[in-house]
């Protein structure tokens, strides 16, 4: 996995979004380039779809209410044109998905400190795939565990 550099990360805030609310909608769509290792993040009322590459190697979040608390829900499409391309993605966003968690803590910082309860809310990753041994949900954790990740070591 690759170290976070917050000088590498850019921040776009769209529609009706602002650095500290709303919560609700409120949906991230982390993008990269492979060439200058630069992070992307929109935050806004929509996904960023325009951003989107066709090898689908964006993280996809949005913060939901469900049974009386919030849940911070992301999405990453697995699949790739064979089993053996689902194989290997998966366990990329699995080595890379916790350096996209740092970058997305990071770039709403002050979203965080403005609902600091929302740091422990807790992280549903949706592994979507056709194929049933990577399309799986899991917790990973809470926010508040990649606070601090970045600048550790």
């Amino acid at each position: 996995m690759f170290k976070f550099n917050p000088d590498k990360l850019y921040v776009e805030y769209r529609g009706m979004a602002t650095p500290e609310y709303p919560v609700i909608p409120r949906r991230y769509t982390l993008t990269h380039s492979d060439v200058s290792g630069e992070l992307y993040l929109v935050i806004g009322p929509t996904y960023a779809y325009e951003r989107i590459n066709p090898d689908r190697d964006e993280v996809l979040a949005e913060w939901q209410f469900v049974g009386g608390r919030y849940i911070y829900a992301v999405y990453l499409y697995v699949d790739g044109r064979t089993e053996v391309d689902a194989s290997i993605r998966n366990a990329v966003f699995r080595r890379e998905l916790p350096l996209a968690l740092q970058a997305i803590r990071y770039g709403d910082r002050e979203f965080f400190n403005t609902h600091p309860s929302l740091d422990l809310a807790p992280i549903i990753v949706h592994f979507i795939s056709s194929y049933p041994e990577y399309n799986r949900i899991e917790n990973w954790g809470t926010p508040a565990q990649y606070r601090n990740l970045a600048f550790e070591e």
